[in-house]
Formats: C-alpha cells, structure tokens, sequence
C-alpha cells in the first residue's frame, strides 16, 4: 500500500503535514472538493485539474447506484474513469444511507435500503462497503458507520457509536490494498466523542476521522466537540473532520488540530449564486452589480476573477445560463484552495494565529453584498 504521513510542522494545534500515495503527495492542511458522482458540479476534469486540488472526494452510495462500481471496475477504476490523475478519497456511503431514514433498515449485519432513484432494494454492510471501495480503485478509504441524528437521546447515540465500533473492525478485517481511515461518533456528548476516540484510535487504521458533526447541531456545540475530540486522536496519523464547512470552520478545524476537509459548500453555493471573497461573501443576483466592471475578487487569480466581470456574472446567473454555474464553481473552489494554501503557508512560518484573526476580521466585516 502506498500511502503514508509525515508531520512537518506545528503551529500551536495547527499541523502542517504531508500525505503520499500512488496518485501523488497531498500537502496539509487540505481542502477536498466533493466529487459525488466522479464529477465536481459544474467543473470538467480538466477545469478542476486546472485549479489544483491534490486530492477529491467521491461519493460511494452514489456510484454504486449509478452507473455501478463493477463498471467502473471493469473501465479500470474511478480515475481512469474521470480521468483523474490524482488522489481520491471515498466515504463509506453511511452518511447518505442514514440520510434516508424513511427508506432503510439498521440491522447487526448492515442496512437494507432502497435507492432514492427508483426505489430498488439494496443492502450495505462494512464488508460490501469497503469492496465497492475496492472496486472504485480509491487512493483512501472511510470504514462504514453509522451517522446519528442530532437530537436523540443519549442512549440510542451510544448504541449508534457502540454499532460503529464493531463496523469498524469488520472493516478492517477485509480491507484493501488502499488506506483505511476509521470514524469517530457519539454525537455532541464529550464521554462518548471520547470513548469512541480511544477505541477506534486502539485499531490499526491509517487515518482518522470525526464524523456526524455538521448535521443540525447547533454551531456552538459542533465547534465545542471539534475541539474536544481532535486533540485526543492520534498525532501521527491524518486527522479528518467530515462534511465541515465554512471558511471559518477550515480556520476553527485548523485550530483544533484538523488535517483534512471536505465540504460542498462551495459548489453548492455557486450554483446558487452566493460566491466566497476576500471581503466577504457576495450575492451574485444584487442588483447592484449589474453594471459593475470590477472582477469578483481583486485579490483573486482564478480564472473567473482575472477574465469576466460582476456585471457578466450577474447577468449569467440571471439568465439561468449553465456558464454562471461553471464560472462560479471555479471561483469558488478556487477560494477554498487558495485558502488552505495560504493557511499551510502560515503554519510553516508560525503566523497561523495572527492569519487566522486578520482573515475571520476582513471575511466577517466585508459587506456580504
């Protein structure tokens, strides 16, 4: 298996690290674009290579439903697939599994669910899940779990977590020639966030990860549990936050410990016309830009910034046209990526804090237009 971690520097909690797999080193503190169904929305393969990401995510429930893993298996594996030349990282397809509480059915043995496409039974389990995993060809991958609910009683989330745990050793006994990362629950409650910590640290996986934050919890308890859990795992392994989030949650996550990211605020924002700036955020449909010249963001390169302007962009997304997402997309992954540069960059010079305070300043004074 070629994968491995190195911790290169610290700043406070902050780390600065590097990954090395068959499909390149991820430099860390890492931002990965969601790529659910082997497509970022909005961007080609050579647009999003354009941007630079070292590392993507790919959505496991959903390409097992369509077009099937066994095809992409038999195409020679999601990156020939997408013709994608660097790392992929796969979750489990537990979150989204979860996610369809009126359709599915938690046993022992794993979850009969039925496909929100059209309806077809299924079932997953820690075993199937990390063979279509196997399948897909990923770079690394996340043992299957379960993702509680925000909201339920303490004891039916010590029962998910517990379930968690022993999903996560059957994982392990049949994992792959990829790496394997295991998933930290127990919802907003510190004893359980640490108990699952500690067992799931006790197994020999190659990462780790804080999972079902981010789910309806309110902003307050999602910081107080990141911050509780990241210092607990362990030093010499990635540490990853799932499905987290805003700029401030990559600063907040950095803070605490945080190696790796993936969110889909940014594309989802973009197609929806709400575009991330140095100066805060900005609604792309005011009124206001439509005969502004200026780029969306000075102090960005992408290729959106340094070729159109507010006013083109407004009337893209006014008009419905497919250009505004795309020139929106590559804005705003473009910021992410950026950002996670500029922050490894921070690090490596100890001004981390100092960066932290100045950009959450600019960001959240801007005029959020």
């Amino acid at each position: 298996m070629a994968f491995s971690f190195g911790l290169l520097h610290t700043d406070g909690d902050a780390r600065r690290g590097e990954i090395k797999t068959a499909h390149g080193t991820i430099q860390t503190p890492v931002f990965m674009p969601v790529g659910t169904a082997a497509s970022v929305k909005g961007l080609t393969t050579a647009q999003l290579a354009q941007l630079g990401p070292e590392i993507i995510l790919n959505n496991t429930y959903h390409l097992m439903l369509r077009p099937g893993a066994e095809t992409i298996e038999k195409l020679g594996g999601v990156h020939r697939f997408m013709n994608w030349d660097r790392a992929v990282l796969s979750d489990s397809g537990g979150f989204q599994v979860f996610s369809l509480s009126s359709i599915r059915k938690v046993r022992e043995e794993g979850v009969e669910f039925r496909s929100h496409i059209d309806g077809s039974a299924h079932f997953l389990s820690p075993e199937s899940s990390i063979e279509i995993q196997r399948q897909l060809g990923v770079d690394i991958a996340m043992a299957f779990d379960e993702c509680p609910s925000h909201g339920l009683p303490k004891d039916e989330v010590e029962k998910s977590m517990e379930m968690t745990n022993r999903w996560a050793k059957r994982s392990l006994a049949v994992r792959g020639e990829h790496a394997l990362f295991g998933i930290v629950q127990g919802g907003i409650f510190p004893d359980l966030r640490k108990r699952s910590v500690e067992e799931i640290g006790s197994m020999d996986f190659d990462g780790m990860a804080i999972g079902g934050l981010s789910v309806g919890e309110p902003k307050e308890a999602m910081l107080e549990t990141m911050q509780l859990t990241a210092p607990l795992m362990p030093v010499d392994k990635p540490r990853y936050l799932m499905g987290v989030g805003t700029p401030a949650d990559l600063l907040d996550g950095v803070a605490a410990g945080i190696d790796m990211f993936d969110c889909v605020m940014p594309t989802r924002n973009a197609r929806n016309g709400t575009l991330f700036t140095s100066e805060g955020k900005v609604s792309i449909k005011n009124a206001r830009f439509t005969t502004d010249d200026r780029p969306l963001d000075p102090n960005c390169s992408c290729p959106t910034c340094t070729s159109v302007s507010r006013a083109y962009l407004r009337h893209l997304f006014m008009n419905g046209e497919i250009a505004a997402s795309v020139y929106n997309t590559i804005h705003n992954v473009s910021f992410y990526l950026d950002l996670m540069r500029a922050i490894r960059q921070a690090i490596a010079s100890n001004s981390f804090k100092g960066f932290r305070e100045d950009f959450l300043s600019r960001f959240a004074s801007g005029k959020n237009e």
